[in-house]
């Protein structure tokens, strides 16, 4: 038994610890914002906060996020009050058809709380995520304003 926290809640997976992250929180804990996308850790579509930093949760097996917070798209809300990057999200129309966007979401977060104030280098260095739709060009402002927002 695997114990994890995810999104705040203690849960429990029954699962063999090699079993990468992404499969056990979508298939067995029904948690469905991480998206799978290329299976290789390169287009961060699985990406989930954990313990803060982002991962890419198709390459990591749940057995390294044993005892440590998981966040996903669906925790980064406060109740009915989404998140600064959230609503800038939408403020900048960054999303295009949306399948890679939690991960875009939650790799801006961590960045934001590492460098409150990122530069356009900071931004282009982190966001290594993968857009289909290519609508890179929105992600930049709605950082920046995400980050005004947060000061």
């Amino acid at each position: 038994m695997i114990k994890l926290t995810v999104n705040g809640r203690a849960r429990e997976a029954d699962v063999e610890p090699e079993m990468p992250l992404l499969w056990v929180l979508r298939d067995v804990l029904d948690v469905k914002g991480p998206k799978y996308g290329c299976g290789i850790a390169q287009c961060g579509a699985c990406t989930v906060l954990l313990d803060g930093a982002p991962v890419r949760s198709c390459a990591l097996p749940v057995s390294g996020a044993a005892g440590k917070r998981v966040v996903t798209i669906e925790g980064l809300a406060e109740g009915d009050k989404l998140h600064p990057v959230q609503l800038a999200w939408i403020e900048h129309q960054v999303p295009q058809c949306g399948y890679c966007q939690a991960g875009q979401i939650l790799t801006a977060v961590a960045l934001l709380r590492e460098k409150p104030r990122p530069t356009d280098a900071d931004i282009d260095t982190a966001m290594t995520n993968l857009c289909r739709c290519g609508t890179y060009a929105r992600v930049r402002p709605a950082i920046h304003a995400a980050a005004k927002a947060m000061a």
